[in-house]
């Protein structure tokens, strides 16, 4: 086979191996080109809106626990879970456990109990109002605590209060407490301020006790009824009315954390 007629083939071969990389690279265009898009993902301006764990309170005590001469019905419990569901945007589960006159050996009984244990266990806070009874006897003032030792019933007021502690704590050593102390609904009677004086002792005394404990914090109401107790009290002249109990909230809740 001659020089040319090798040529002429390899030129040929050359020519269609050109011809089917050219075509080969159409048609890889082709497929890519037609090959659809991932569509973009869809996003909205919306955040995903978490749902916020329930805060739980337990209110234990006396009458004012009960919200007892408050026209709406709250009381200092019900207005402070108000400002708690407005301010942390947070749903409150609330037990009230309040039982109206009583004292503090009683309260004692009841934080004893397996049930009233099982719901402290599950509070985040729990709020405590006693001593008035204690020391007021209902109302009455001190008119009959002259036969009396005030100084015994406040030793035995306090061994109560720190039993009281020591269960709450016993069953649930995380939760907030607080414990509101004592106004003195006497304060313009010819007595107000020898009442005066045994209250702010008492108050003393309860938060000496309250800071022996870790979280647990005295709330002193004393002062806001101090200027205009008639303000503030029920038609009983002994509860709060309304505005009694939400500054006792008030207070409260500016001792909160959100």
């Amino acid at each position: 086979m001659n020089k040319n007629v090798i040529r002429s083939i390899t030129a040929i071969a050359v020519l269609f191996c050109l011809l089917w990389l050219i075509g080969l690279g159409f048609a890889v265009g082709e497929y890519y080109a037609g090959k659809p898009e991932k569509a973009p993902v869809a996003t909205t301006g919306n955040k995903k809106v978490e749902t916020k764990k329930a805060l739980t309170i337990v209110a234990l005590g006396d009458s004012l626990t009960r919200g007892t001469g408050d026209e709406t019905g709250k009381g200092y419990v019900g207005v402070l879970m108000d400002e708690i569901k407005e301010k942390s945007k947070r749903p409150v589960q609330l037990t009230n456990l309040g039982i109206n006159g009583q004292r503090s050996n009683q309260l004692r009984k009841q934080v004893q109990e397996t049930e009233v244990g099982r719901q402290i266990q599950k509070a985040d806070i729990v709020l405590v109002t006693i001593g008035g009874n204690d020391l007021f006897r209902g109302g009455q003032g001190l008119a009959d605590f002259e036969t009396e030792d005030i100084a015994t019933i406040e030793k035995k007021y306090l061994d109560n209060l720190k039993f009281i502690f020591e269960q709450i704590r016993k069953n649930n050593p995380n939760a907030n407490v607080f414990f509101i102390g004592l106004y003195n609904p006497f304060i313009e009677l010819d007595q107000g301020k020898e009442m005066s004086k045994v209250i702010r002792h008492w108050n003393y005394d309860s938060a000496e006790v309250s800071a022996a404990y870790p979280k647990i914090v005295f709330v002193p109401t004393f002062d806001l009824f101090e200027l205009k107790v008639n303000d503030y009290l029920y038609s009983d002249k002994f509860h709060p009315n309304s505005k009694g109990y939400r500054l006792i909230a008030e207070r409260v809740a500016s001792l909160l954390t959100w």
